[in-house]
This record gives structure tokens, sequence and C-alpha cells, in this order.
């Protein structure tokens, strides 16, 4: 990777790490706060205020993306963090629960996800585009894992006002680093023409690596309805459960990165692709059939953290590829609303299996979803390698 290549990928994997992180500090600490804020005895109104945030960002993705491809990516990143800003803002100073989902709903308008995987891929060269996108998904993830550590600390010492307020303002930093530390990407030549966005949306290779991340995002969620109280059950305390995520989401990390380096220095992503879900079917089995030893389910989540943050890495770089140069944004944006899609039908899906039929249903459930990924995988046609800019 070139300097500014490195650049590019560190800064854009900080702007996500930092906007995040203030959406998970929220997460492990959320339900507490909820019991002591007026309105928050109401567990409905309380699964819409963790849920409004989702629901406006998979509405808002594909705008956001369009709107890079057309005014550039940099303009539209700033105005999302600045709204986002805005909605945290408003949560922080929220009297009761009502105004609480306003905030929420004000910062899922803030959808710059497909604006800053389209921008990374502006600054990358193909050949390396795969570890900028890997740099950031493992950002994403140790950035989940510190926020497990950190939260119950922080909302002990200024309380969720005071996260949400830290939320906007490391927005803010956000903008002051997408400024000063980003390159500007190179513009598109004048005869590129964009397509129609049905183009986009109904391209044979982007759906296949649509539904992929619809399905990864899907299993996580019906994951998480899950590992905790199986965790619990087995005789770890929630307040330890960071001693299983810490060092699966780390430990994955260190197998994910040689794999990636030998996958695109050899152009061998479409197997580790395909490996990477074969993976996961495993693990979800594995999930099913194991659940009463903590080691055991340790090993498995970093298994499953392995097969999930190559795919972080590797679908949002394909998509990048295979879309047409004047809608990557739009491509993009199509991508991460499948994603949102997938996060909030998962854990509706989960929630009623396990109700239902019980913790293996979950499981085998993903099993199959992830066979049918499997499948549409594997007809996938990968790009064609290039080792030039």
């Amino acid at each position: 990777m070139s300097r500014e290549e490195r650049r590019a990928g560190v800064a854009l994997a900080a702007i996500f790490g930092l906007r995040m992180l203030g959406l998970f500090l929220i997460l492990p600490v959320f339900a507490v706060f909820a019991k002591t804020f007026p309105g928050g005895s109401d567990a409905l109104m309380v699964g819409i205020a963790l849920g409004a945030y989702g629901a406006t960002q998979a509405l808002f993705q594909i705008a956001y993306g369009m709107a890079s491809d057309r005014w550039g990516r940099k303009p539209v990143i700033v105005v999302g963090l600045l709204i986002f800003a805005a909605g945290s803002f408003l949560a922080a100073a929220a009297p009761d629960i009502h105004w609480l989902i306003a905030g929420r709903v004000l910062q899922g308008m803030g959808a710059i996800s497909a604006a800053v995987t389209a921008l990374a891929a502006d600054l990358t060269r193909e050949q390396h585009r795969t570890k900028v996108m890997a740099m950031i998904g493992s950002t994403i993830g140790l950035v989940f894992a510190v926020s497990l550590i950190s939260a119950p600390v922080l909302f002990a010492a200024v309380g969720m006002g005071g996260i949400f307020t830290l939320t906007g303002a490391l927005a803010l930093v956000a903008i002051v680093m997408l400024a000063k530390v980003v390159p500007e990407p190179p513009p598109l030549p004048a005869e590129i023409v964009k397509p129609p966005f049905n183009k986009v949306l109904f391209h044979g290779q982007l759906a296949r690596l649509n539904f992929g991340v619809l399905a990864l995002h899907l299993m996580q969620t019906a994951m998480w309805v899950l590992v905790p109280p199986v965790l619990v059950t087995a005789g770890l305390p929630l307040a330890e459960h960071w001693k299983i995520y810490l060092p699966a989401v780390l430990a994955s990390f260190a197998v994910m990165v040689p794999v990636i380096i030998v996958a695109e220095k050899r152009g061998l992503l479409k197997p580790a692709f395909v490996s990477a879900i074969l993976l996961l079917i495993l693990v979800q089995v594995g999930l099913a059939v194991a659940v009463s030893d903590v080691y055991v389910i340790g090993v498995l989540l970093m298994l499953f953290f392995v097969g999930f943050n190559l795919m972080e890495a590797l679908q949002p770089s394909l998509i990048s590829r295979l879309a047409p140069p004047a809608a990557k944004g739009a491509a993009m944006g199509v991508y991460n609303t499948t994603q949102s899609i997938g996060v909030a039908v998962g854990g509706l899906v989960g929630g009623w299996l396990l109700k239902h039929f019980g913790a293996a249903a979950v499981h085998y459930f993903c099993v199959a979803l992830s066979t049918v990924w499997l499948a549409l995988a594997a007809t996938m046609t990968p790009p064609v390698r290039r080792t030039s800019s």
C-alpha cells in the first residue's frame, strides 16, 4: 500500500470507529438506564428507542450513497455526521422516552456508511482495497469489544446523558479528521456515464453480495439473542462476559489479517469468501450442539468472528469492484440498507424461534440461511484481478 492509501485507510477507519464507539457504548447499559427514565418502564418504547436508529439508517443509506455519487463523498459525510451529532445532543437532553426516540431517529438519519466505504474505494487501488475494508471492519469489531468494557464505567461516571454527549462530540471530531487527514478523492473521468438505479439494484453479482450481508447480520443479531443467556447459564456472570468477547475478537484479527493478505496477493478472494461461509455454518452447528462449556463457546465465538470479519472486509471490497464506477455510492447504499434490514430481522427471527422452538432452532435456521448464501456465492463471478492502478 502507498503512503496515501495507508493514510486514507487509517483515517477512515478512525472516523468509522469514532462514530460507532458512541453507538456501541449505549447498548450494554441502555436497558438499565431506561428503567429509571420517564416512560422507560414500557418495554415496547425501550425497544423502539433502541431500534429507531437502525430503522431510519436503513431508509437513508441509499439516498446518502446516491448523493455522494452526485455531489461528492466528503460533503455528504459532513452533513451526515452533523445530523448524527444533532441527534446525539437531542438524546442527551431528552426529558422523557419520546424525546429520546426522536434523538435516536435523528441519529439514524446521519447514515454515512455507504459514502464512507465508497470514499475508501475511491482512495485505494483494487489490489489493496480489501485490506482497507479489513482495517475499517477490524476497527468496528475492536470498538465493539472496548465498549463492552468501558460502557459500565462511563455510565457510572457521567450517566446516559453524558454518553450521548460524548457520542455527539466524537462525531464532530470525525468531521475535523475528515477535513484534515483524509485525502481528496480523484475525479471520475468525464466520459463515464452514471447508470440508472435499477441497473445497480438488480445487478446479479451485486445482488448476491447484498443477500450475503443481510444473511451475515441477521445471523449475528440472532446469535446475540442466545449467547449472553447461554454464558450466564454456563456459569459466567454478565459483568464478566467481556472476558470471552474481547479475547475472541482479538484472536480473530490475528487469524483474519494473514488470510486477507494471502487472498489479495494470490488472487484467492472467491475461495476465501466461500471458505468463510463454510466456517460460519460450522460455527452455528457447533453452537447448536455444544452450549454448556464456556471455553468451547469462547472458541466458537472466536471462529465466528474470523468468518464475520473476513466477510466485513471482503464483501464491501467486492461491491466496490463490481459496481459501475459512477454508481459506487448507490451500490454501497443498497448494500448497507440490506445490512440494516438483516440486523432488524435477525432480532425478530431469533426471538420468535427461541420462544417457540428453542435455541437450537435459531442456530439451524442460520445454517439453512447460510447454505442458501453458500450456493449463491459458489456461482458468483469474481472480479478481474488487477495489479496496477
